[in-house]
């Protein structure tokens, strides 16, 4: 195979400073799947963006199809032949499908038929079927990852990055991704895949590259490695066993902390009933579209068609996120950059959001020097990589950005963690460090409810899961009496042992 994209001796260098990128190397082939793996801050993203034009490079040489080039900007990239798909694709939601794919080309694309026709061999080089009429805003988060595929190839690209494509999936939505990805390799377009799931890294990918520090430390085919030797070459130490405890069981005559009663909402939640004690950790497990994502966000308040009842404590929490906070509850959304993060905002101020009225001590507005030295405290204990607490949160990694919003609730006050896919789209490494601050808050009583796509995760956190279909509460394991497999049958409507559910 030809190589398209080549990186050599790349370098990256910020004006603040930073050094993001070191004497990088990358080959990457004519329809090859090639792997890029790294902790949070490793680099991953600056390559990105250096690959697509958004960065130009301080040092080194880009080189497409054999000549040197310096992109203006992502459109002289794009135009030339590469597409990147960030993981919070950016889609228009209240244009359709056909729209979507299209937007930004040339021509008056709502009026040209042709695109039509265009689409339906898009679709069927894919082997995909999807309404070319249908709002983007009614998709599933998989159909949409499909959608940002389309646009992708529509744009004649022949290398396409996929920064975390199925962070949000759940395993059905991946291995279509996954289906795609094969197919269009072997018809010659070439993938840089960017993925914190190392096992499907090992299962797609032909080359991987790690970065360390802005660095290349392994470059190989992906035969060579397993998930160990790519951990401890991210990281430099295993933290897989790490990651593997389950807790032991909390004592049931213990008071809940957190009780819900009877929870229903034309949003997809079905009469949910559980409690959730201190010290303990529940899982919510479900396939995407389970109605899991629903429940978490009717107990915290913020759906306002939801009736039943949430207890804090035995009082009855008032409906709302205001009230929820108010009684203790923390909520760390799946989208932390749009729902858990003012990206206005620098680190300290973000921190401080939840805690100002102590911190200003019957001012009228908070001391800053109160502000600045929580937020010094949380990234030291938290271990947030970042030049200070002034850096905007906007140019944290996933993992230390989401380190922020469990900072900005740890020192809120908080008693109650409402957790959507809270390691989603961060590295192995960021994983156990907040696998282990959900366990650090859960030593201190407080009490955790977690969704998550990863039943592993779950069966490594939680004492408790409670499988989630059709909105509705339908099996509850102790975490130490199941497997992922009993969960996925459970959560596929059959009982475990391989029979359909009667419902």
């Amino acid at each position: 195979m030809t190589t398209l994209l080549s990186l050599d001796g790349v370098g990256k260098a910020f004006p603040s400073g930073t050094v993001a990128l070191r004497d990088a190397r990358l080959d990457v082939r004519r329809g090859s799947v090639h792997g890029l793996v790294g902790a949070n801050g490793a680099g991953k993203s600056t390559m990105i963006k250096v690959i697509a034009g958004a960065h130009a490079p301080t040092a080194g040489t880009l080189r497409w199809k054999g000549e040197e080039v310096r992109w203006r900007n992502p459109g002289a990239a794009r135009n030339a032949g590469i597409a990147t798909i960030m993981q919070h694709v950016p889609l228009a939601p209240a244009l359709t499908v056909l729209e979507n794919v299209f937007l930004g080309s040339p021509g008056p694309w709502r009026l040209q038929r042709g695109r039509r026709v265009e689409l339906d061999r898009l679709l069927d080089r894919v082997g995909y079927a999807i309404d070319p009429d249908a709002e983007v805003a009614d998709l599933a988060i998989g159909e949409r990852q499909m959608v940002a595929i389309l646009q992708a190839l529509a744009t004649g690209a022949e290398l396409v990055v996929m920064d975390e494509p199925t962070a949000s999936l759940a395993d059905a939505e991946r291995q279509v991704v996954f289906d795609v990805v094969r197919r269009l390799s072997a018809q010659g377009t070439a993938f840089l895949y960017v993925s914190h799931f190392l096992d499907e890294v090992l299962d797609l990918t032909d080359r991987v590259t790690v970065l360390r520090d802005g660095t290349v430390v392994e470059d190989g085919e992906t035969a060579a490695y397993d998930e160990d030797r790519l951990v401890q070459a991210i990281v430099g130490r295993d933290l897989l066993a790490a990651e593997r405890r389950t807790p032991a069981p909390v004592a049931a005559d213990r008071p809940p902390l957190l009780t819900v009663r009877d929870l229903d909402s034309p949003a997809g939640v079905h009469r949910v009933s559980f409690e959730v004690r201190p010290g303990e950790v529940v899982g919510l497990a479900g396939l995407l579209g389970s109605g899991r994502s629903e429940i978490l966000h009717a107990v915290y308040g913020a759906d306002p068609r939801a009736r039943g009842e949430v207890l804090v404590d035995g009082r009855r929490v008032r409906r709302g996120p205001r009230a929820a906070v108010a009684a203790g509850m923390a909520l760390v959304p799946e989208d932390r950059n749009a729902q858990g993060l003012v990206g206005a905002f620098p680190i300290w101020k973000n921190i401080s959001l939840p805690d100002l009225c102590s911190l200003a001590s019957g001012r009228a507005l908070p001391r800053e020097g109160a502000e600045r030295r929580l937020a010094a405290r949380a990234i030291e204990d938290l271990g947030i990589v970042c030049p200070g607490p002034d850096a905007a949160v906007t140019e944290l990694s996933g993992g230390n950005a989401q380190k922020v919003v469990f900072g900005k609730w740890l020192y809120g006050g908080a008693r109650v963690f409402l957790l959507d896919e809270p390691t989603a789209g961060v590295d192995v490494g960021a994983k156990a460090d907040i696998l282990d601050l959900i366990r650090g808050f859960t030593a201190e009583n407080g009490a955790v409810l977690i969704v998550s796509s990863e039943f592993e995760e779950l069966l490594a956190v939680a004492t408790r899961v409670l499988v989630v279909r059709d909105g509705r509460v339908v099996a509850e394991r102790a975490a130490h009496e199941t497997s992922e497999e009993e969960l996925l049958m459970l959560a596929n409507g059959f009982d475990g042992g391989g029979a359909p559910d009667d419902d």
